[in-house]
């Protein structure tokens, strides 16, 4: 039962984040872009703690703090760069 569960919804998140990718390539400006990467990585680090969970390890877990670091850091820098033009001032 439990195991079911956990497929469904790695399915469920796998067609979000190709959801994203398509928002990605097809957004019609930058914003949105930027608002696709943003919940693209949100997504992936879904993706990889269910992915944990299923093959019960915690080192899935760890890296999913890193893509959330690294995710946050990358939107913040976005969008920065399309308020002022520049990242490093």
């Amino acid at each position: 039962m439990i195991t079911t569960a956990l497929h469904i919804t790695i399915a469920m998140v796998t067609l979000a984040v190709l959801l994203n990718v398509y928002r990605l390539i097809k957004g019609p400006d930058a914003p949105d872009r930027i608002l696709a990467l943003d919940t693209l990585y949100v997504n992936a680090i879904a993706l990889i703690i269910l992915l944990g969970i299923a093959l019960g390890t915690r080192l899935y877990m760890e890296a999913a703090l890193l893509i959330a670091v690294m995710g946050f850091v990358g939107t913040v820098a976005m969008a920065k760069y399309l308020k002022r033009g520049s990242v490093i001032e």
